[in-house]
């Protein structure tokens, strides 16, 4: 079945609208978003989510450089990171994990699952994983409504954490979890904790020293080594099982973590026509599954059923894993 999507309309405005600051905004399940001076969101005109300046941890998102034990803890997690992940280590990867003969289960079951991970490699949250997928598909679904195939997308981008989990091979952290960045080429300033691929062994092999490496200009970013991890991991999982999601969705799945390209612009002289039009969605989806984290809470008994059925519309019942 083809699914087709209307490109996304970017660099739209709204203006913000006075609220009560007494009171609590509650988005659909039970979405609370509280306000006043550590708000993490504020209600506008047409009820459009808009980023909150601080994580939960009260720091800006995404600073690497804040000095607390969480930051401690990201820092190392790179450093094991960039050292490890090379171009050799992620061929192996693939071709273990592509068999897909762990386990077989449901999309939702899988959900359930992540309940047991933290990821340590995020400096902005702590809580578990299931949390910020149904604070980031609830977010989305308020400003989208229509495009249901992005509720589900965000549902599903970290399920690949699982790999953290005994049954997946319990895999180190730093294998599963953080940016990503490509293989087989050189390694981009713009990649966090940069310093540490000093002690990469591909940093010293010719063939990848190069700003192209052993890749061509838009060649596309399917013909590209991602470093491994949960994003490429449940991309595999989705399309091998005959998912419906359109090529948007899995690309948002596949490259959510790849923020040197989608934040920094690093690497566009791999893409193809189809890359460029894909990434105006992944823009739209990393607003939500950036600033969603915050200390809010979703009722999930109350959005379980409307899942449910996008899960019934984009997957079979059960997959291999």
């Amino acid at each position: 079945m083809t699914i087709l999507i209307d490109q996304p309309v970017i660099g739209s405005h709204v203006e913000n609208k006075k609220v009560d600051e007494t009171k609590e905004l509650v988005l659909d399940g039970g979405f609370v978003v509280p306000n006043g001076e550590n708000a993490v969101s504020e209600l506008v005109s047409n009820n459009e989510f808009v980023a909150p300046e601080i994580n939960s941890f009260g720091h800006s998102f995404r600073d690497y450089d804040a000095e607390n034990e969480r930051q401690k803890t990201v820092e190392e997690f790179y450093r094991l990171n960039h050292i490890n992940q090379t171009y050799d280590f992620v061929k192996k990867m693939r071709e273990e994990y592509g068999k897909l003969n762990r386990v077989e289960m449901s999309i939702w079951e899988c959900c359930e699952l992540l309940n047991e991970v933290v990821d340590d490699s995020d400096p902005d949250l702590d809580e578990p994983q299931i949390e910020h997928l149904l604070q980031t598909a609830e977010a989305i679904r308020k400003d989208y409504p229509d495009e249901d195939w992005l509720h589900l997308t965000a549902l599903i981008h970290d399920l690949g954490k699982v790999l953290l989990l005994p049954v997946f091979g319990e895999l180190p952290q730093w294998a599963v979890v953080g940016d990503t960045h490509p293989l087989g080429c050189a390694f981009d300033e713009s990649i966090v904790h940069h310093k540490y691929f000093k002690e990469n062994p591909d940093t010293y092999n010719h063939e990848f020293n190069s700003k192209n490496g052993i890749y061509s200009e838009g060649c596309g970013l399917d013909n590209v080594m991602i470093s491994w991890g949960h994003d490429d991991y449940m991309y595999l999982v989705a399309k091998e099982n005959g998912t419906t999601l359109p090529q948007a969705g899995l690309f948002i799945v596949r490259y959510h973590s790849f923020y040197p390209l989608h934040r920094c612009g690093a690497y566009k002289q791999f893409m193809n026509k189809e890359d460029k039009e894909n990434l105006k969605w992944l823009h739209i989806f990393n607003k939500y599954d950036l600033y969603s984290k915050s200390k809010v809470r979703v009722d999930v008994e109350k959005v379980k059923p409307y899942y449910l059925s996008l899960i019934e519309k984009y997957f079979p019942a059960k997959l291999r894993w």
